[in-house]
């Protein structure tokens, strides 16, 4: 399975790329929307400031081609900033690719960013966290989603109230832990997205 890492010119991508190759995909990573369309699965990842992200995508065209994948239905995973550009505006500045709905909001904790493993509360009903339930993931995070709709959220942590760790909707789905970091969990949440993203 052929996977497009969207390089949108911030953080490093070649430990997610092993771990994706691990998992058993093919993974490159490019800024070519047309590489974005034709794969069986696009990610977005990374670290980084969501505006200057969102700049880098729109900059390359990849901004449009995971626009017109959410509108096929074709699966777009986002991982950790990934994850919040999924969505709409974001108190760090600048807007996401709104392709869910909410903003994305500075994190109201004595301790931020929200750093290091914690332990996942997942919902009934989703594939890419299937089996994972009080399983330990690992975070780096100033900021967190609020989806409009609750529905989406399958999974939360607990860091000075609930934050919500994953979402999940038709061929969308985002993490806002890092499954490159979680160890033996993290790859199992990378092996749920390839199995997922055949079936979205």
């Amino acid at each position: 399975m052929r996977v497009a890492v969207a390089d949108y010119g911030a953080g490093n991508l070649r430990s997610l790329c092993a771990a994706l190759a691990r998992a058993g995909a093919e993974p490159f990573v490019t800024t070519d929307a047309d590489d974005v369309r034709g794969a069986t699965l696009a990610v977005v990842a990374g670290v980084g400031h969501v505006a200057s992200a969102a700049a880098g995508l729109a900059r390359s065209g990849v901004a449009d081609a995971l626009r017109e994948r959410a509108g096929d239905g074709r699966p777009v995973l986002g991982i950790c900033v990934g994850m919040q550009l999924l969505f709409e505006e974001s108190e760090e500045g600048g807007a996401g690719l709104g392709l869910l709905a909410g903003p994305v909001t500075r994190l109201q904790a004595r301790r931020v960013p929200h750093m290091g493993w914690n332990t996942l509360v997942v919902s009934a009903g989703t594939e890419l966290l299937g089996g994972l339930d009080d399983a330990d993931v690992y975070f780096a995070h100033s900021y967190s989603v609020r989806p409009h709709d609750a529905s989406v959220t399958v999974a939360e942590v607990e860091h000075d109230g609930p934050v919500v760790a994953a979402v999940e909707h038709d061929a969308l789905a985002g993490v806002q832990f890092h499954p490159e970091r979680s160890g033996t969990a993290g790859a199992r949440v990378l092996a749920n997205a390839l199995r997922w993203s055949r079936s979205a």
